[in-house]
């Protein structure tokens, strides 16, 4: 698991990578690696999300639970596939919601990379998943990491979306700074929600609120 981060987070989170957790995260997730297991998403992709959106760039972060763990799917941005991959169930009602918010066609395609490019940092709360077992690395660290980096995130910046959809998200407004930040709730875009995450019409709201505070909105168009 020889990975590189971005330098704006590597120097932020330098203190965390020398922690005991994350040297026995790593650890564990080569001792699968060596012993045969496939582990999503692959190496070079686990830090996407911070690379494709440095610190100083973070204008919205849309929080996930765990990678996809079916092959070709997890590349290290929370709800999204690479090009060419079927969009997933839970993308698919992100983006009926989207359509619905805002007017905006529905994308042919479930990369959400040109999200990621304008300041929507796409985290997991968990990074990496064993092939074909869903939440297998939910207990092996990741989330002492993400709890770490949403607190960053609340703590050294002002005026961020947090969109939190999900009773695990949700969870995670205690680590958001709610007089200086901007918290989005509602339920989990899952078809297992039976629609209730339609009409939240967060879409709108983030942009209204960056817009608000002097800072350019998101186009959220793919």
């Amino acid at each position: 698991m020889d990975v590189k981060i971005e330098s704006s987070w590597s120097t932020l989170l330098q203190d965390e990578f020398r922690k005991e957790y994350f040297l026995k995260l790593t650890n564990h997730i080569r001792k699968e690696i060596s012993e045969g297991t496939i582990v999503y998403p692959k190496g070079p992709h686990i830090f996407n999300a911070f690379n494709l959106t440095p610190f100083n760039k973070v204008k919205v972060v849309i929080l996930g639970q765990d990678p996809y763990h079916g092959p070709g799917q997890a590349h290290g941005l929370s709800f999204s596939v690479p090009e060419g991959v079927p969009i997933p169930p839970s993308l698919q009602n992100i983006y009926k919601e989207l359509q619905k918010d805002l007017g905006i066609d529905v994308p042919k395609s479930g990369n959400l990379e040109k999200w990621a490019s304008q300041g929507v940092f796409l985290l997991n709360a968990v990074l990496t998943v064993r092939a074909g077992d869903p939440a297998s690395h939910s207990k092996i660290g990741w989330i002492n990491f993400t709890d770490a980096v949403i607190s960053k995130l609340s703590n050294d910046c002002d005026n961020l979306v947090f969109m939190l959809w999900g009773n695990f998200a949700r969870g995670k407004k205690e680590l958001i700074d709610t007089s200086k930040h901007l918290v989005l709730e509602a339920a989990h875009p899952s078809p297992l929600a039976r629609g209730a995450f339609f009409g939240s019409r967060h879409f709108s709201a983030a942009n209204n609120y960056l817009k608000s505070k002097g800072k350019t909105p998101v186009d959220w168009n793919l």
